[in-house]
């Protein structure tokens, strides 16, 4: 498959990578990083909240879980910002609807958001591996990508043993056809040996870094960075990593998810290095949980919840949060952290740091009137 190579299109030259991971499932902003400076906080939540002297201390008003406390280093480093009572307009508390309205990036639109950013792109900078999905399907989000790969997983990728002659006898066949058809033929082989190549190579992260364990989440953060050691023109990833509705004993839930995520992110982000200047994750979930806690130790569907932006430029080691206080007087609707900073205005800084002029950020939302974040330097 190695002479697939000369179909491989996409600009390597260009490092810049926006890496997206989804929680799906509405995860606990109020969770994950605590307004311990918030009475109300504890009174909604006299046994499951975080208490101030077991978080890590973020500047004297929130806290971040310590199941995240790998996160630490990169937020005092600078390179970790954190976006609270962040969300959607989407009220009606609906997993997949808000999840629909947050992939799509408005209503009535065509196509995810990441697809549209991806067609913002130069057509040079479109290659076979220019945007993955991690996982079993395209998701919403990539939906109308100009070219997407979807795996499970490097070693999954793959036609098989003794692929050779198969793949060659393919790559003729498609090589006659200028059509789409022919196209995304010569894509997916040109892929696929680039992905075997990379799974027969020993990879072994930077700076101490360590993916322990097997699970799906730590295992796609290797492989995206490995992906974007090796310069294969990779400009978007989408991972997911479901579980997060936590109606019922919230604890037993939440806190391996969380754990996970801490730590896949320290290493992915200590196993970069400097190559992190040029990479972007974004992690966001569809909406946050009730403030109060139920009568089982979890908490029920609410609205305004956290996103976590790590990277390179970033203004970070800071909670940004037009914070509405958790009185009674200023919940949502059933008792329900407001969202005071739509995920668009979060989104749009950082497609703006990987090429999308402003002007056509309107093509990625549309109708949607933007007050930026001012997230980098």
């Amino acid at each position: 498959m190695a002479g697939l190579n000369q179909f491989i299109t996409g600009n390597g030259d260009d490092p810049r990578t926006l890496v997206v991971v989804f929680l799906r499932g509405g995860a606990d902003g109020l969770n994950m990083v605590a307004p311990f400076g918030d009475d109300g906080y504890f009174r909604a939540r006299p046994r499951i909240a975080i208490r101030k002297e077991d978080s890590v201390n973020l500047d004297d008003f929130f806290g971040l879980n310590p199941l995240l406390r790998d996160l630490e280093p990169a937020y005092r480093d600078g390179a970790l910002a954190i976006i609270h009572a962040c969300g959607s307009e989407d009220g009606t508390r609906s997993h997949f609807e808000a999840q629909d309205l947050m992939d799509h990036g408005g209503l009535l639109v065509s196509g995810g958001w990441v697809g549209r950013f991806l067609r913002t792109l130069p057509q040079s900078a479109i290659g076979p591996l220019s945007a993955i999905a991690f996982g079993t399907s395209v998701p919403e989000s990539l939906r109308g990508a100009p070219a997407a790969t979807v795996m499970e997983s490097f070693e999954t990728f793959s036609l098989g043993k003794n692929s050779v002659r198969f793949a060659s006898a393919l790559g003729r066949l498609y090589s006659l056809e200028n059509n789409p058809i022919g196209r995304a033929g010569r894509d997916t082989l040109a892929a696929a040996a680039r992905i075997e190549k990379l799974t027969h190579d020993t990879y072994l992260p930077s700076n101490g870094a360590s993916y322990e364990g097997n699970d799906r989440f730590v295992r796609s953060l290797r492989q995206v960075a490995q992906l974007i050691k090796a310069r294969v023109g990779l400009s978007a990833v989408c991972v997911d990593v479901d579980g997060w509705d936590s109606h019922i004993t919230q604890g037993p839930i939440m806190d391996p998810l969380m754990s996970r995520l801490g730590r896949g992110l320290a290493n992915f982000y200590r196993d970069l290095g400097k190559a992190m200047e040029t990479t972007t994750v974004v992690v966001m979930t569809e909406f946050g949980r009730r403030v109060f806690e139920n009568a089982s130790f979890g908490t029920d569907h609410g609205r305004g919840s956290v996103m976590f932006v790590l990277g390179g430029g970033i203004k970070g080691g800071r909670v940004l949060a037009s914070w509405p206080t958790l009185d009674s007087g200023v919940l949502e609707g059933p008792g329900d952290l407001p969202v005071t900073t739509n995920y668009r205005d979060a989104l749009a800084p950082l497609l703006a740091r990987h090429g999308v002029p402003s002007q056509r950020l309107q093509e990625i939302f549309p109708q949607f009137n933007f007050l930026p974040l001012a997230l980098f330097s």
